[in-house]
């Protein structure tokens, strides 16, 4: 029997809820060749969104069942009741999925560890068969708060690295600017060290010239010196001239007698 049969508001109801189911579907399977880590946060966030909208639908289900369950005869109570307990169904096998690739994606990010409890074996898992629809709805209530705080700690994992990642931007930029400072600082400082070994080279120069210099004059005084020690010595010796601005030797003079 056909849910739009016994009421349209069901028929719509559920028509959304299988539009979301599909949409679903498709979203994980495009997540599952989603490689990027922050690409799979943002589909998981829309898958999320999805979930929650489905949620609130089931939720509008169940009120319309309610509603008109003492108008309908028992079989039709029970055909609304198995496809109600078929969508939470869905959407909680949706919520786990949706749960283990949160948690992929968190272990990708950070090294932790898996608290007692948090697996998603079959062993830790009602089988819905055996479950109330209280039971179901407040199952799935349960994983999605737990995926969506798994989603909120990935989230400000996502924060965190973000902001790592800027200030290790800053250092390095501020680590390379200083590091252009100090190359610029030992090029003048080799410019200055050229200069001054050219400034030291001339000065060398000048005092070797220098040094020629005055024992050149050395040498000139010693041999005046020389020469007028000779002259004085001999003042009679013909082969040295006379020095400019030295007397010539006094001539030896006789006292002339006279008879008496």
């Amino acid at each position: 029997m056909s849910l739009s049969a016994i009421s349209e508001e069901l028929g719509e109801i559920d028509g959304q809820i299988s539009d979301i189911f599909r949409a679903l579907s498709n979203g994980f399977q495009k997540l599952e060749k989603i490689k990027d880590s922050t690409r799979q946060s943002r589909q998981l966030e829309e898958l999320t969104d999805k979930m929650r909208e489905c949620k609130r639908l089931i939720k509008e289900f169940d009120r319309e069942v309610k509603h008109l369950e003492g108008r309908n005869d028992p079989n039709t109570n029970k055909t609304m009741s198995e496809r109600k307990q078929s969508m939470i169904k869905e959407l909680n096998s949706y919520v786990a999925l949706k749960k283990q690739y949160a948690t992929n994606l968190e272990n990708k990010r950070v090294d932790l560890f898996e608290e007692p409890g948090e697996g998603i074996g079959e062993q830790n898992v009602l089988l819905a068969s055996t479950m109330t629809n209280e039971q179901l709805m407040d199952r799935g209530n349960r994983m999605m708060d737990e995926t969506d705080q798994a989603i909120d700690r990935g989230k400000k994992i996502v924060q965190e690295t973000i902001g790592v990642g800027t200030e290790t931007a800053a250092a390095l930029k501020a680590q390379t600017e200083q590091m252009s400072r100090i190359v610029n600082e030992l090029d003048s400082i080799n410019f200055s060290l050229k200069k001054a070994t050219k400034l030291v080279k001339e000065i060398g120069r000048q005092v070797a010239t220098d040094k020629c210099i005055m024992a050149l004059l050395f040498l000139i005084v010693l041999g005046v010196i020389a020469i007028i020690i000779v002259k004085i010595v001999n003042p009679n010796n013909k082969d040295i001239r006379n020095i400019p601005g030295l007397a010539p030797p006094a001539q030896s003079r006789r006292l002339l007698s006279y008879p008496y």
